[in-house]
């Protein structure tokens, strides 16, 4: 039988709903913005916003517009802290040597989620990438990149087909997934997988404002990058 949720377990979820609105917006957004997404009344939005706010996980800057707060940061790198410890130094050198924001997924009950993220420093204009953010497994390059490594028990486990997507039997082919537009429009991503025993599926990826011309050396680069994540990792 069916059970009502109780107001508690109602105000938990709509907490957490607010935090992945926050968490896939491309920038501060409005508390009307976050009413409407959660579908409730501005006045339930401010009482659900201080609360938030007053354990960090939300801030709210001069404007008046709200983003994550630096406590999100702290919960997101205690999910797989070995492998975020092991990932921070290749993801840095791959930001900084190739002017892109590198991030690292991981596949997590059907959606790919963002574990950590380097945007490069020496570079005019670069694409964030929140740590926390998720999307559905079947678009951009690192679901596609996560579901090419993965055996069809796995995948039957994860998505309930046993058969992989034109997608990622390319991305096996190649080596690497590419996609365009697929999660953000006008955004690029390139990834490829990176398989730890006793750790989640995941992947490291780059995104960018368009197909690099040196497409090669870019996938050279995500490879040996997870090549010393995995190193690290020993």
């Amino acid at each position: 039988m069916a059970t009502t949720p109780t107001a508690g377990s109602q105000t938990l979820a709509r907490g957490l709903r607010a935090l992945e609105v926050l968490a896939e917006a491309r920038s501060p957004i409005s508390i009307a913005r976050l009413s409407e997404e959660l579908g409730v009344h501005r006045s339930n939005t401010y009482r659900l916003l201080r609360t938030l706010e007053e354990h960090r996980f939300a801030i709210r800057d001069d404007a008046g517009l709200i983003r994550l707060g630096p406590r999100i940061a702290a919960l997101a790198h205690g999910v797989a802290p070995q492998l975020n410890t092991a990932a921070a130094p290749a993801l840095t050198e791959l930001a900084h040597g190739l002017g892109m924001t590198a991030f690292l997924t991981v596949l997590d009950a059907g959606d790919i989620v963002t574990l950590a993220s380097v945007e490069p420093g020496n570079v005019d204009a670069s694409i964030a990438r929140n740590p926390g953010v998720r999307h559905p497994w079947d678009r951009g390059a690192p679901g596609h990149a996560i579901e090419s490594a993965l055996s069809p028990a796995e995948r039957e486990a994860a998505f309930g087909a046993a058969d992989p997507s034109p997608a990622a039997v390319e991305a096996r082919e190649l080596g690497y997934a590419l996609s365009e537009s697929e999660v953000i429009e006008g955004v690029t991503s390139i990834a490829v997988p990176l398989r730890i025993p006793g750790e989640p599926p995941a992947a490291i990826a780059i995104v960018h404002f368009r197909v690099p011309d040196s497409l090669d050396t870019v996938t050279a680069r995500l490879h040996r990058a997870a090549r010393e994540v995995l190193a690290s990792y020993r």
